[in-house]
This record gives structure tokens, C-alpha cells and sequence, in this order.
């Protein structure tokens, strides 16, 4: 099931559904060039409503999947409604919303090639992020640049590139939400990485459902990367939270309806 999801994307991100736009006024985007992965990337961006009169810095969560995040018109199977449950909360914070790369997808999310479906471009896709975005965005925005205000966040194969960012970049992503990451994909790989990573600092917030394919083994692999981070820091430190849901399916109703508990749990107001 989690496989036909990620395929089903590929093919969606193609078209553009007949719809009209539900992006509140907070969210604008742009496009940047990635010369790492040869193209140039629409950016959607976030800004707290209060933002043009006040003068303060604001902590950055970057988000993959952007398509998904804002906007019913431009989502694979419903948004997250990030913005609106943003404004709802009165959050002071920027999120920086980045597109996938359509059929490039896969290839980009994912940190080690798979034997039978590709990627493993990653670290391109990551070097983008912290070599050329993030500076932009703190160049352009009020940002509290450093790593304990920046989270990245995402679900699926954006939850899997998200929980390796933390590893590989400890100096610039201090949280992440990890939302039904596909460890999967990289099982060994990821697990070995983690195995063998300096002791984590990073704040994670886990999220999956436990009816998200025709096995438990998104909860088994998400059980057992709670083994590796507890083994490699004390669980008494409190830095990783794991959620469940029960009858939570692989898809965009279970992100959304968790995205608000993860902003809160990270530390966000």
C-alpha cells in the first residue's frame, strides 16, 4: 500500500486538479535555483500574520512535499491545512514549504539507492536545502537561524529524509517530524546509519498509523528506530516522542490531523 501511495504520486504530480485555491493570504511562494539537482524548485512560504508589523525573529520548519502542505488545488489526496491551523494557533513561526520533484520524487527523498526502485539523491537534495535555501531564507526573513529554532518535517519518503537530515546535519536541524517515514525503502541503510551516528540531540517527533499497509511493518521499523535512538541517548532525556494511531491509514488525513500535536510537542506556541 505505502509503495502504490508513493507511485500514485509520480503520476499526480503531473496534472493539476480543476480547483480553486484554499492557500491563505499567509502563503506565498517562489521558485530558487538547485543546482545540485539541476533545476529550479517552487518554494511555498508561511509567514505569521503579525509578521510585516513586527520586528522579532521566528523559528523555520522546513517541509517537503509543499504541493500538499498549503493548498487543496494543488494536493495529492487532501492538504495538511498547515496555514489555517497555523493562523488558528496564532503561531509565531515561518515555515518553509519546498516541492517535490514530481517522477524525481523517490530519488531525491531517499538517502541510499534501493536494488529494485532507484534513488538514493538525498544528500543533493539536502545540500540544496542547507547550502542554498536555508541561507536565502535567513537572508530575506527575520529567521532565529540556528539549529535549535529549525525543524524539518515531513511523512513518507519525507519522513525518512527528514529523520536522516538530523543525523547528517546535527548543526543545522535541532527537531524533526517524522511522519510514517518509508525506513523501508532504506531499511538497512538508515539503521545502520543511525547505529553508527555521534549521539543525537535532536528533538523527533514520530508519527504512524497502525493500519498504514497489509503488515505492521511501518510500526515495527518505527518501533525499532526508537530502540536505536534509545540506545544512543537516554530515553529519560525525553527527546523523541512516538505516536501510533490506531486505524491511522498511509495518507494525508493522518499527517494533518497530527500536525498540530507535533508543532505543539517540538516546542512551538
Amino acid at each position: 500500500m505505502k509503495l502504490i501511495y508513493i507511485l500514485l504520486l509520480f503520476l499526480f504530480f503531473t496534472e493539476t486538479k480543476a480547483q480553486e485555491s484554499t492557500a491563505s493570504r499567509q502563503v506565498s511562494s517562489f521558485t530558487v535555483e538547485a543546482p545540485q539537482l539541476k533545476t529550479n524548485r517552487k518554494i511555498w512560504l508561511y509567514l505569521p500574520k503579525n509578521y510585516e508589523t513586527s520586528t522579532k525573529k521566528y523559528p523555520v520548519i522546513y517541509m517537503h512535499d509543499a504541493q500538499n502542505l498549503f493548498d487543496a488545488k494543488t494536493s495529492f489526496a487532501g492538504e495538511w491545512n498547515v496555514d489555517e491551523k497555523l493562523d488558528s494557533l496564532k503561531a509565531q513561526v515561518i515555515v518553509v514549504g519546498i516541492e517535490n520533484g514530481g517522477e524525481k520524487r523517490l530519488e531525491e527523498l531517499t538517502p541510499y539507492k534501493n536494488e529494485k526502485y532507484g534513488g538514493g539523491n538525498a544528500d543533493k537534495y539536502l545540500d540544496f536545502i542547507v547550502n542554498n535555501l536555508k541561507p536565502e531564507i535567513d537572508k530575506k526573513y527575520r529567521t532565529k537561524s540556528n539549529a535549535k529554532n529549525t525543524t524539518i518535517m515531513g511523512s513518507s519518503l519525507g519522513g525518512l529524509v527528514s529523520f536522516y537530515a538530523v543525523i547528517k546535519y546535527p548543526e543545522v536541524f535541532g527537531k524533526a517530524g517524522v511522519f510514517s517515514p518509508a525506513f523501508w525503502i532504506n531499511r538497512k541503510d538508515i539503521n545502520d546509519y543511525m547505529s553508527n551516528s555521534k549521539k543525537l540531540k535532536a528533538k523527533i517527533y514520530f508519527l504512524c498509523g497502525d493500519s498504514e499497509g497489509d503488515d505492521d511493518s511501518m510500526v515495527t521499523d518505527l518501533n525499532h528506530m526508537e530502540t536505536l535512538l534509545n540506545t544512543n541517548r537516554c530515553y529519560c532525556l525525553h527527546l523523541n516522542k512516538k505516536v501510533i494511531v490506531k486505524g491511522g491509514h498511509h495518507n494525508e488525513k493522518l499527517w494533518r490531523d497530527g500536525f498540530t500535536n507535533a508543532f505543539l510537542w517540538l516546542g512551538y506556541k
